[in-house]
């Protein structure tokens, strides 16, 4: 039985896994300022586009705690300010402006309804609300679990990208989630975990959790996704996404792109596994999702005892690619399994609302 906490939220307390010690370490530290939830977003203490949304979702309500000394409307003012604080620590995944959005809307929703709202009353609805994110993403992870094996068969050989399992959500995850399900239900699945470069989220969080929980896991350099496609050891791909545009392209971890193209080429399906609130209609295409750049030391610098490039060579070190929808064989959400075409199946996802 899977047995992973990436987020704990206890007595006004909010408690994450810090991804960045495993595999080494499970660490989990505490987060009681706008300043630690703005930190742990950037430098990827927390990660995964769902569990970034519940992290903001109660962070925004832990960052204005100790606020009282205050009128309603200048509270209201300043849970606007710290949610703009928050979301600028992170552009790509927009479950984190989602969240922020939703929270902000629900009080300012409130306090239209009923004039005479007080402070403590506000909070309390902050309170409910982030809950109420909490316990979506919990069900929706079950939901794409199930739907996920619908697609899958036991035996199968599986590879993954990146991670978007347990703690890169509430729990289960979104792709993993079939596998950690199939797990408790006997499928046998064989994983092959790419390492993704440059931070290694495949070695050091998907294939932690996998082989926490008992799944036969493979790890294999990035570099190597063709060979065993080739060998006839894959069956299906599976991988999360951080944001899908309105026509189905999806912006997922750096190199998710290229698995796509080579799961094509050798004919194998290629399944992204996207809650709802990662759907960005307002987005047309992956060419206008905006991508993080991050620093190039992650590249030659961070795992290593001294450089292993030139200090002085140029870098490019993007955190996402976009995978064009035609790769895609389907979307799997928690509302259901969403084939092509999707700049139409997608809105009607929404349409049943």
């Amino acid at each position: 039985m899977l047995d992973i906490t990436p987020l704990r939220f206890e007595d006004d307390r909010l408690f994450i896994l810090d991804q960045t010690k495993l595999p080494n370490e499970e660490l989990e530290i505490e987060l009681k300022t706008a300043e630690d939830v703005w930190d742990a977003i950037k430098k990827l203490k927390v990660r995964g586009a769902p569990a970034i949304g519940v992290c903001a979702a109660y962070g925004l309500y832990v960052s204005v705690l100790d606020v009282w000394e205050i009128d309603t409307e200048s509270f209201i003012n300043l849970v606007r300010e710290t949610a703009d604080y928050i979301n600028s620590s992170r552009p790509t995944a927009v479950n984190l402006s989602w969240a922020l959005k939703r929270m902000v809307k629900r009080v300012e929703d409130a306090a239209a309804a009923y004039p005479g709202l007080k402070v403590k009353d506000v909070r309390e609805i902050m309170l409910k609300e982030a809950q109420a994110i909490h316990e979506e993403d919990v069900a929706a992870c079950m939901a794409m679990g199930e739907y996920g094996l619908e697609l899958l068969k036991p035996g199968m050989g599986i590879l993954t990208h990146c991670n978007a399992g347990t703690i890169a959500t509430s729990k289960y995850g979104t792709c993993l989630a079939p596998l950690h399900l199939g797990q408790e239900r006997g499928y046998g699945f064989k994983v092959f975990c790419d390492e993704t470069r440059p931070l290694l989220q495949g070695a050091r969080l998907t294939a932690w959790e996998l082989v926490k929980n008992g799944v036969d896991t493979t790890l294999i350099c990035d570099n190597m996704a063709s060979i065993v496609m080739k060998n006839g050891w894959i069956d299906a791909v599976v991988v999360g996404c951080d944001r899908m545009a309105a026509n189905g392209d999806g912006a997922n971890k750096i190199g998710t792109s290229g698995v796509a193209i080579l799961a094509h080429e050798y004919g194998i399906p290629f399944y992204m596994f996207v809650p709802t609130s990662t759907i960005d209609l307002n987005t047309p295409t992956g060419d206008d999702i905006p991508i993080e750049l991050r620093h190039g030391e992650e590249i030659y610098e961070m795992w290593y005892e001294k450089p292993m490039a030139p200090t002085k060579v140029k870098t490019y070190n993007p955190s996402f690619d976009v995978t064009d929808h035609k790769y895609i064989s389907a979307v799997i959400t928690e509302k259901g399994i969403v084939r092509p075409p999707y700049d139409i199946n997608l809105k009607k996802l929404f349409e049943q609302e």
